[in-house]
């Protein structure tokens, strides 16, 4: 598949950060997502974080695993390092390489399917070891690339494109790295670009396992049953020669609103989505108020965005593991093979 990339030039009296780089140096391919997909909503954001932070693009590793979320790397940090690894296999890759390169920002991008199905066990432990890393997962409640399933974050209760209701009980992730022992814990919602863009600055700049779940609207399946214009009232009612899709673009869903207040945001389909923002006085240091806050605004049917839990003196994969403080990617022979006496005295420990 060929796409337009975006033009290489630009107008020089575009904003610079304190590097000399404007936005544009911090984004990459043209998205090939559908039109307003909440999915590039976060593209923007991770971009415009990424701007304000003044980081110089390589020393970014972006790491993804398999759906529409692991393809946005491709969408944002053109001049980064990335990877693209198997299905929910994403922490174990970024785990590697974090302690091979520890000079690298880590940016871990996942989605609901690849991290809270056959990824869950990586998420898990990746989030208990404490690796430094920004792990962000776009979560939509379906898997997109597979025609919309119900994927294992979707609420007990909620309605597929065809009409069936889920009944399975939802994953919480954001519960789930309270519990794991994640050191920074979020969760927003694409369309709050003014939420969002502070929270990943945060993230980024914090020493250890920073999760962010981020609510993404899928815009490709809310064809309702029942209209005459959806695709599959098209599919029943054609002779087709071929299986064709069409995605109608759609605007992007944004929303803008206060601290401790509560907003319902209506989706494509007529649906509603409530968001409760975190008061200004919400105390983050927490762990057990923070699972016991969730959970009872959960029971009011409210989705808690914000910075859930922080903890100020976190440790890292790296001092757990008293490693060196140079990167192991760049130790030498002297440093890697020190000598029979060294290798002695090591032995020496052990017995």
């Amino acid at each position: 598949m060929t796409y337009l990339t975006k033009p290489k030039f630009h107008h020089p009296s575009l904003p610079k950060n304190e590097l000399g780089y404007t936005r544009r140096d911090y984004e990459a391919a043209t998205s090939t997502l559908c039109a307003g997909c909440g999915h590039d909503s976060i593209s923007a954001a991770i971009i415009e974080a990424a701007f304000e932070l003044a980081i110089e693009p390589h020393r970014v590793a972006k790491i993804s695993g398999i759906g529409c979320s692991s393809k946005t790397p491709t969408y944002f940090l053109g001049a980064s390092h990335g990877f693209n690894s198997v299905h929910g296999r994403m922490p174990s890759v970024l785990t590697g390489a974090n302690l091979a390169n520890r000079d690298l920002i880590y940016l871990g991008i996942s989605g609901d399917g690849d991290s809270a199905s056959i990824g869950f066990g990586q998420f898990a432990h990746a989030l208990r070891r404490g690796v430094n890393m920004t792990y962000i997962v776009e979560n939509n409640g379906v898997y997109g690339l597979t025609k919309g399933q119900f994927s294992a974050t979707a609420d007990r209760g909620s309605k597929s494109k065809k009409g069936a209701v889920n009944t399975d009980n939802a994953i919480d992730l954001v519960a789930m790295a309270l519990q794991l022992g994640a050191t920074f814990v979020a969760r927003s919602f694409s369309g709050d670009k003014r939420q969002l863009v502070p929270i990943i600055k945060a993230a980024i700049a914090h020493r250890g396992a920073a999760f962010i779940d981020v609510i993404s609207p899928c815009i490709a399946f809310n064809n309702h049953p029942g209209s005459t214009k959806s695709l599959d009232y098209v599919r029943a009612h054609n002779e087709a020669v071929n299986a064709l899709d069409i995605m109608i673009g759609r605007d992007a869903i944004t929303v803008d609103y206060e601290p401790g207040k509560v907003v319902e945001v209506t989706q494509h389909d007529g649906s509603v989505l409530t968001l409760r923002k975190l008061n200004d006085d919400y105390d983050p240091s927490d762990r057990v108020a923070a699972m016991n806050f969730l959970q009872q605004e959960a029971a009011k049917g409210r989705i808690v965005t914000g910075l859930l839990y922080v903890d100020g003196e976190a440790d890292d994969l790296h001092r757990n593991f008293n490693t060196v403080a140079m990167p192991l990617n760049q130790l030498n022979e002297p440093e890697l093979c020190p000598g029979s006496k060294a290798l002695d005295k090591i032995n020496a420990g052990l017995r």
